[in-house]
């Protein structure tokens, strides 16, 4: 799998995770956040078994690597409790403070992973630095509409939003030495147990709740977590940290694009112009990408 490609499953997944934003609106009105979210972790990690029962016999360098039982197990469950971390942060954030505010806050990762990455001796590139201040302005004009002031939900998003820097940076330091289907089925189901566990001591759990929210729940499981998150593992075995950061953070857009289709949410000109300064961020981390290929195709 080429660079190339990792950064367009990157950019899919990041489709999915926007839109899974409309889902994810809808069925909070059901359930609380910890059951929410143990319940579409509970069907991703169940919608990657026929995967990996099909690939269990087979070893293309692009699913599996060497398997080793207990330490696909041991990076399960550490990406899984970063995971569920990250992921009760800025569900629980979302109760106090607006959708845009928790966005823009959330998506800081994409300067926190670079910051991080110096610290674990990782090179970055100065477009790639660049790249995301421009794409931090572009998700201000996009998520923000008034005055920015820290609140309680706002610091629960800000936390968070360290903590999904972490899960990339975990995700990027396992993808390449467990078998990546594997790793991500065991950090959905460590993320899913953990959120049951807190459902039962914080939140009542109801059946007939969990049915009404069947539809986003569903839409929350088999594709924004079995199928996204499972793309971001398998794209990251060939993707840089910092420009996975950069590309994933476009699920913001892509949860406004939603929000007008599928809710009326209309973009004006402010937030059309947050998606085309984001377009350009992400574009110009890529600009050493892109100049390696055509030295490639230069030397061929």
């Amino acid at each position: 799998m080429n660079m190339l490609t990792s950064n367009l499953l990157l950019l899919l997944a990041a489709a999915i995770w926007g839109l899974a934003f409309v889902a994810q609106r809808v069925g909070m009105e059901y359930v609380g956040p910890f059951t929410f979210n143990g319940v579409r972790f509970a069907l991703g990690s169940f919608s990657l078994i026929p995967l990996i029962l099909y690939y269990q016999n087979r070893s293309p360098k692009d699913i599996q690597v060497a398997d080793h039982s207990r330490q696909v197990v041991v990076a399960g469950i550490i990406a899984g409790v970063v995971l569920f971390i990250a992921a009760t942060l800025q569900q629980i954030g979302l109760i106090y403070t607006t959708a845009g505010k928790a966005a823009f806050i959330t998506c800081l990762y994409i300067v926190i992973v670079p910051i991080l990455g110096i610290l674990l001796k990782q090179y970055v590139t100065m477009s790639t630095w660049i790249g995301s201040i421009i794409a931090v302005v572009g998700l201000y004009f996009l998520c923000v509409k008034d005055g920015l002031y820290i609140s309680y939900g706002e610091i629960l998003e800000l936390v968070g939003a360290f903590f999904w820097a972490i899960h990339i940076l975990v995700i990027d330091h396992f993808s390449c030495r467990v078998p990546v289907l594997k790793l991500a089925f065991f950090q959905f189901s460590t993320c899913s147990i953990l959120s049951l566990v807190a459902a039962l001591f914080f939140e009542t759990i109801r059946f007939e709740s969990i049915y009404q929210a069947a539809v986003p729940i569903l839409y929350g499981g088999v594709f924004s977590v079995g199928v996204a998150y499972t793309l971001q593992v398998v794209a990251q075995k060939n993707a840089q940290p910092s420009h996975a950061a950069i590309i994933l953070s476009m699920e913001t857009v892509f949860a406004a694009i939603g929000g007008w289709l599928i809710l009326n949410e209309r973009l004006g000109l402010q937030e059309t112009l947050g998606c085309v300064i984001m377009f350009t961020g992400m574009l110009l981390s890529q600009l050493p990408n892109f100049t390696r290929s055509k030295e490639r195709v230069n030397d061929v």
